[in-house]
């Protein structure tokens, strides 16, 4: 992370946004950047827009289950709220999580103590929604080449109990089609290849 913005987080807390594709590594480059922020003392949280996926009775009712992970299929104006309480130092927020075993959101998951100094919002369309992009002082737009983030998708899916048929299936339609969607998402920084 730039020293400027180190600064600045001193000084006032700053949002950052860390988007791209589906298996692009953004929480694992989310959860890296936290730790070398605390080396050098800043205090950062990792917060995943994936807790903001709608609940799968919802997605079922709206027949949108067989699309999870498309921007239809999340709470945006939930994420809305989340960015602007997080902009207030004075209280602290409780953000939601996702569980890959458990396939659902885990409410207030996540603590955000007052002295945090820079929030790390991971997530596929940050850059995507404006109302959503406005909220950040940046975004970054993790790029990693199709073929891999796809086995990294796989193998996801496949160590959450899909089978492998099940597996490829379902990245070759809905997430390949939603990587699309991020290609061009407008970003402060891109970074090749981080996860």
């Amino acid at each position: 992370m730039p020293d400027a913005m180190i600064s600045v987080a001193r000084e006032r807390r700053l949002l950052l946004g860390i988007t791209g594709s589906p298996g692009a590594g953004k929480t694992t480059f989310a959860a890296r950047l936290v730790a070398e922020l605390a080396e050098k003392g800043v205090v950062a949280v990792a917060v995943p827009m994936d807790g903001f996926h709608l609940p799968q009775a919802e997605l079922v009712s709206r027949g949108l289950a067989d699309i999870k992970g498309a921007p239809s299929t999340f709470d945006r104006a939930g994420l809305e709220a989340l960015l602007v309480a997080l902009r207030d130092r004075t209280s602290t927020v409780h953000a939601p999580a996702y569980s890959r075993e458990l396939h659902a959101v885990v409410p207030g998951a996540i603590t955000v103590t007052p002295d945090t100094q820079i929030v790390l919002v991971e997530g596929n369309y940050l850059g995507l929604w404006p109302s959503v992009r406005d909220k950040f002082d940046e975004v970054w737009n993790l790029e990693v080449p199709w073929d891999i983030a796809r086995e990294r998708l796989i193998a996801r899916r496949i160590a959450t109990g899909r089978d492998r048929g099940e597996a490829v299936a379902w990245v070759d339609r809905v997430d390949a089609a939603n990587a699309l969607l991020v290609l061009d998402s407008p970003a402060d920084r891109v970074i090749k290849d981080a996860g």
